[in-house]
């Protein structure tokens, strides 16, 4: 298995260029508040290493509906008319529209994986699964994976939230101190947001809770080629780089740590 470790956002002090020579990967968090123009975003690809790797969250519109705070970010302005033609994944129009803006934003920073989180709000309803399953069949990809990071009651559920994922192909994207991956999809997508609730910002990864992130990879590697390890967290320079360590000094010879 090769394991690549990377933050949720340029946490490096000295901004891209110092982050280029800590990590390999970055998740980037901006594009879910607002899209960047092709052009800035192929303009960051060509600055970017050759061998560094981006994936990116999708952009809130799709996800998440008008009346989530952030979406004053979102760069867009929604007539009550049409507040529920956006996000929770509903096949609109206006949905499948922002998802191919979104996807010209991977193809021009040539990412691997797209992450779209659907908030605790997005609960597993009829109406929900009706509408996951309609937007995933009419959506184009262009060969970039999706990983589905679900909050809230979906853990209640995880028979169903693997049959989403193993049905459209979809990497089941989650932090896996809590809740272990559930798609039979030889990638794993791991986003640490913290301890002690299912986000927590502020905590601080210690070298115990490290080790056990550690013991959990090891026991992936057996069916699975490839996983991601994205910390998002306060301190996520300092655990990202912290738990690449500690993977490596286990020296297990199947696994790659990058």
């Amino acid at each position: 298995m090769i394991v690549k470790v990377g933050c949720c956002g340029w946490c490096v002090k000295g901004g891209k260029k110092a982050y280029y020579k800590v990590f390999k990967l970055i998740e980037l968090q901006s594009t879910f508040y607002k899209l960047p123009r092709v052009e800035t975003a192929k303009k960051w690809r060509l600055e970017a290493p050759k061998d560094f790797e981006f994936t990116m969250k999708a952009w809130q519109v799709i996800t998440h509906p008008p009346s989530s705070p952030t979406w004053r970010k979102a760069g867009i302005k929604v007539t009550p008319s049409d507040k529920d033609k956006y996000g929770y994944l509903r096949p609109s129009e206006e949905n499948i529209k922002a998802w191919n803006e979104t996807l010209k934003i991977c193809n021009a920073l040539e990412c691997k994986v797209c992450v779209l989180q659907t908030p605790p709000s997005f609960t597993p309803s009829e109406e929900n699964i009706r509408n996951i399953r309609e937007f995933f069949s009419s959506i184009r990809r262009d060969s970039i994976l999706i990983a589905w990071e679900p909050r809230g009651k979906w853990k209640e559920v995880p028979d169903l939230v693997k049959k989403i994922c193993d049905e459209f192909d979809i990497i089941h994207a989650v932090d896996i101190l809590k809740w272990d991956p559930l798609s039979s999809h030889e990638v794993v997508y791991i986003r640490l947001h913290g301890l002690n609730g299912e986000t927590n910002y502020r905590y601080k990864y210690t070298k115990s809770d490290l080790e056990r992130l550690a013991d959990k990879i090891i026991a992936l590697s057996k069916d699975h080629e490839l996983a991601y390890v994205l910390f998002n967290n306060i301190y996520m320079k300092d655990d990202a780089m912290l738990f690449r360590e500690v993977l490596k000094s286990r020296a297990i010879s199947s696994i790659t740590v990058l």
